[in-house]
């Protein structure tokens, strides 16, 4: 009977697939690049089949490996998850909370709600990561989420703090060079800016105003920081949040009574962390100061 591989070869795994090469593992987790080798030859030795293929340009994954990277992740996410769960004392606010949230709501937002909460509880530590993507909190990839979408999942906390109302905004000059559109129909004549990659909640846009279809955009990019920044050069018309185009004197908005949407928000946490008194502390901070700034 094989001897199981030691959780520090997943790691090491873990490490070559995200930074694409030993050397770049080797600094990641502080290990020699000959360390970080003889790892990869054991486990590949220990599952009996080849996860890397050595070549000119470095490492390249095979299909094998692919097919155990979301198990290495989880590995990772759930280490990560013990480590902050460990460092917290009972009956203290201390320790580290990971939080997801979207690029928007993670750098306007949230920079000044951290700032408060780190000022009333001085021995917390935040990990603070910025995604789009709906993170599973049920793999701990995060303690609390963020999330713009109702969460569906079973074994979470969830509370609703309102919604985030966006719309079509654009710079004055752009507007001042190129017109105010009067209809939807309109768009067709501007440079618009949207996202490159549809997600089903995408399509659903798109499928309810067609004039905002990805083979329409002039600009695409997934990032909603990147769009705020295209909309506040002068680049055209894009979709944001009003809150955060209302404190720009430079941005207007278009077309307000032909599209608009709420973007309906939600904190969430895993149900097993409720007994934890920093994530509770951080989740109802999070609660009631959203909720100041959402909208009913």
């Amino acid at each position: 009977m094989k001897q199981e591989p030691s959780w520090d070869l997943y790691r090491t795994f873990n490490a070559v697939l995200s930074e694409g090469s030993l050397s770049g593992a080797a600094r990641a987790l502080g290990l020699t690049q000959p360390s970080i080798a003889r790892h990869i030859d054991a486990l590949e030795e220990a599952v009996g089949t080849p996860l890397f293929l050595r070549t000119a340009r470095g490492l390249s994954p095979t299909d094998a490996a692919m097919e155990l990277k979301p198990f290495a992740d989880l590995m990772a996410s759930t280490s990560a998850a013990l480590r902050r769960t460990a460092e917290g004392r009972i009956g203290q606010v201390d320790g580290t909370v990971r939080i997801s949230a979207s690029e928007v709501v993670g750098i306007v937002h949230l920079p000044a709600i951290l700032t408060r909460l780190r000022r009333r509880y001085r021995a917390l530590t935040i990990e603070l990561t910025l995604s789009n993507a709906v993170d599973d909190l049920l793999k701990r990839k995060a303690d609390i989420a963020i999330r713009m979408v109702r969460p569906e999942q079973q074994a979470l906390l969830a509370k609703r703090v309102g919604v985030f109302p966006v719309g079509l905004h654009a710079h004055q000059d752009y507007l001042t060079q190129r017109g105010v559109p009067t209809s939807l129909d309109d768009l067709g004549r501007h440079d618009l800016i949207g996202y490159d990659t549809e997600t089903p909640a995408i399509r659903a846009v798109a499928q309810r105003y067609p004039a905002l279809g990805r083979g329409n955009f002039a600009l695409r990019v997934d990032s909603d920081v990147a769009q705020l920044a295209a909309i506040r050069a002068g680049f055209g018309i894009g979709i944001c949040q009003t809150t955060i185009a209302e404190a720009d004197p430079n941005l207007r908005r278009v077309l307000p009574d032909a599209f608009s949407l709420d973007l309906e928000t939600w904190v969430v946490m895993h149900e097993d962390l409720s007994g934890s008194l920093r994530c509770r502390a951080v989740f109802d901070v999070l609660v009631t100061e959203l909720t100041v700034l959402a909208r009913r």
